[in-house]
């Protein structure tokens, strides 16, 4: 009987389940072991897990054709194709995967703010808990290196370039008017609510191929993709009322969002530094909607506001105020949508249109200026693999601008401008990356085509820690105050140098760049300021260069955030109607910002505090044979905010911008002619106020008792 059991037992072994070994190594692009592999045979349970030596060795049953598959984390999987009776031990070298949370990024010039930027320097969540900011975004960047603090524009100044040279996107496509609508030394504030945005990308220079139009900066502002509960916002505030809610249905989703501000009833109690007929006054709104299909999302974003205020502006050339009565209404509108197709390609492309309608009066003369911007945009994406991507698309940008002087006196333009870019990102390893593309486009009303090339490159050096470079050259069209009054202008350009290093480790975030900007074609003219019979030239040249130190530790002492900002830079233009090429009177040389949250648990409060101290700004004066020789005094702001949970959804929120009443002085405005001694009398330029405060109440309604508005405040 056991001759028949062996000899069945040898029947089956012979037909059926004859064993296989499967052996071999696995090691890195080195030659280098990589133990913890896993080595199986496709469609199989059979395999192994590499030892200390990168070795394995497993039986299989398998018979004919079949796929061997190497993995393991950080690496490309490898698949191999063997004949199993044929098999022979090999060495299996797998390659690094560029998709992971340690590779390299291109980030030269650019800070990420969002939960899908690899690098996050900064959180949604600072741009409005930043002492100081009041929930405006663009004061919020003014703390980080790079950016100049000019507190009579509010606008954004980068690198020694002025705030027309910063361009805004929502979504990936063009706002034409991204700022609220002021007067002369009367600061504004950027037009869009942190509230709708998911993530923020700002560019000090260095930026992608597929933006253009500017010539120091790009901030790149995502709605929120996806609504996740229904709620409603309710906020009481010293300075207006605000009203925001969600819905969902299934696929689809809407966040409305809408303030009313009105400054009047603060200024009757709070003494303010300029004349007031009118206070400022807005009443303004915006909307997502969201609807998912099978492969992508569309998006609308709407936006308007109405605002206005009547003011009499002091001058040391007249003896009267001037009254300057203005009321503006702007609108805009984004759709984009973002969806896959085919294999491993991606399509964008968006529509927007700007509205932006002014109506001043400044005493008995009325000016009303108009304009219509549109931006048409289509991106395609194709993924040739984890290590070379390929971007392409188009840009075709519209843009009528028309003005009257007392219905007597017409100036405007349209200008039709069709760009095309193609980038490539190819990513060597998961230490060495490079993004190299070209711009090329052209301005129908200044007739003339250009292209612009863009490179940049990463290498990680470290677990932590990585050097980049940027190259690239920048156009732009001169701004709307010339080309009102003449067409006959080519592109002001710039040239962007950049080196960075980042180190980012266990919540802290190092880095240092250094740049050079090298600016041609500038506009100039010869009267002292630009009008309708100015000569216009593009003979103006200039430069920055500088140093920008950022430092953000979220882990060395519990409960407390803080980043320190430093800048450094030396700039000179020759540009406008200034005598010779010298430092702007805009930059101030050195600029140092200190931003801090400490959470306090037992009274479940989040206090801030932030300090910006910024070196004299120059300034010309007339009583001194030099040009702009003058320096005003260092500034110095230090802003206080303290949020205070009530209940899981109910907030108490004060703020103080200048704690301490520093008398700050922006810049001087000098008389045109002197005084009967030969002097040029001047007036100094300072805020509308020693002080702002602000108290403000905000109520969270929802299903889950526990959101809350401290994202947005």
């Amino acid at each position: 009987m056991k001759t028949v059991y062996f000899f069945i037992a040898l029947l089956f072994t012979a037909f059926g389940f004859s064993q296989t070994t499967i052996s071999g190594t696995v090691t890195d692009s080195k030659n280098a072991a990589i133990p913890g592999s896993n080595v199986f045979v496709e469609g199989t349970y059979d395999g192994a897990t590499t030892n200390e030596k990168g070795e394995f060795n497993f039986t299989t049953e398998a018979k004919g054709a079949h796929n061997l598959v190497v993995s393991f984390l950080t690496y490309k999987t490898a698949t191999i194709a063997i004949v199993v009776e044929d098999y022979q031990a090999k060495t299996i070298k797998l390659k690094e995967s560029v998709n992971t949370l340690d590779a390299v990024v291109i980030n030269a010039g650019t800070f990420e703010a969002g939960d899908k930027a690899k690098v996050t320097v900064l959180k949604p969540l600072d741009i409005v808990t930043t002492a100081g900011s009041n929930a405006d975004i663009v004061a919020a960047l003014q703390t980080l290196p790079g950016t100049q603090t000019v507190g009579e524009s509010g606008r954004l100044f980068v690198r020694g370039g002025e705030a027309d040279e910063a361009q805004t996107y929502v979504d990936g496509i063009r706002v034409a008017q991204p700022y609220g609508a002021t007067t002369q030394n009367l600061p504004t504030r950027g037009r869009f609510s942190p509230f709708l945005f998911s993530g923020i990308s700002f560019s000090t220079g260095g930026y992608s191929a597929e933006y253009g139009e500017a010539l120091s900066s790009v901030l790149l502002l995502n709605t929120t993709d996806e609504a996740t509960e229904e709620k409603t916002d309710i906020s009481f505030m010293t300075v207006g009322l605000g009203l925001a809610n969600t819905q969902i249905w299934g696929k689809s989703s809407l966040t409305v969002n809408t303030a009313y501000t009105d400054l009047a009833p603060y200024q009757a109690a709070i003494p303010q530094n300029v004349d007031w007929n009118r206070a400022f006054q807005s009443l303004a709104g915006e909307a997502v909607y969201r609807y998912t299909v099978e492969r992508g999302l569309f998006k609308v974003y709407a936006a308007f506001d109405a605002s206005r205020f009547d003011i009499n502006q002091e001058s040391i050339n007249t003896v009267a105020k001037t009254r300057v009565d203005l009321k503006n209404n702007n609108f805009y509108l984004n759709a984009s949508y973002k969806g896959n197709f085919g294999s491993n390609w991606q399509l964008t492309t968006g529509l927007s249109y700007g509205l932006g309608d002014n109506k001043i009066g400044i005493n008995e003369n009325k000016v009303n200026n108009t304009e219509h911007a549109s931006h048409l945009k289509v991106k395609i994406k194709k993924s040739f693999s984890d290590r070379i991507k390929l971007s392409f698309g188009a840009d075709y940008f519209t843009t009528q601008f028309d003005e009257d002087f007392d219905a007597t006196f017409q100036s405007g333009y349209d200008a039709n401008l069709a760009a095309a870019f193609v980038e490539t990102d190819v990513f060597f390893s998961k230490n060495l990356a490079v993004k190299v593309g070209v711009r090329a486009f052209n301005n129908d009303l200044l007739n003339e085509t250009s292209v612009s090339p863009r490179l940049s490159l990463a290498y990680k050096v470290s677990k932590s820690g990585q050097f980049s470079l940027a190259y690239g050259e920048f156009e732009q069209a001169p701004r709307q105050d010339y080309l009102k009054y003449s067409d006959n202008f080519i592109n002001e350009k710039a040239a962007h140098y950049i080196l960075n290093y980042q180190y980012n480790y266990n919540k802290r975030t190092f880095r240092a760049e250094v740049y050079f900007k090298d600016y041609s074609d500038l506009v100039k003219y010869d009267t002292p300021i630009a009008q309708f019979n100015s000569q216009f030239t593009n003979n103006g040249a200039g430069y920055a260069k500088g140093l920008d130190i950022f430092w953000r530790d979220n882990k060395s002492i519990k409960n407390l955030e803080y980043w320190f900002s430093f800048s450094y830079i030396d700039t000179q233009r020759d540009y406008k109607n200034y005598e010779s090429q010298v430092t702007p009177d805009f930059v101030a040389k050195n600029n140092i910002s200190l931003v801090t949250k400490y959470w306090i648990n037992d009274w479940k409060s989040q206090v801030g505090f932030a300090h910006s101290f910024n070196s004299g700004r120059p300034f010309d004066n007339p009583n001194e044979a030099a040009f702009m020789n003058g320096k005003t005094k260092v500034y110095n702001n230090l802003s206080f905010n303290w949020a205070y949970l009530l209940s899981p959804q109910k907030i108490l929120y004060f703020s103080v911008n200048n704690v301490l009443g520093t008398q700050n002085v922006f810049t001087y405005e000098y008389a045109n002619n002197p005084d009967s001694n030969g002097v040029y009398n001047r007036r100094a330029i300072t805020p509308t106020a020693d002080r702002f405060f602000f108290i403000g109440f905000f109520w969270t309604i929802s299903d889950n008792k526990k959101d809350n508005q401290l994202n947005n405040l």
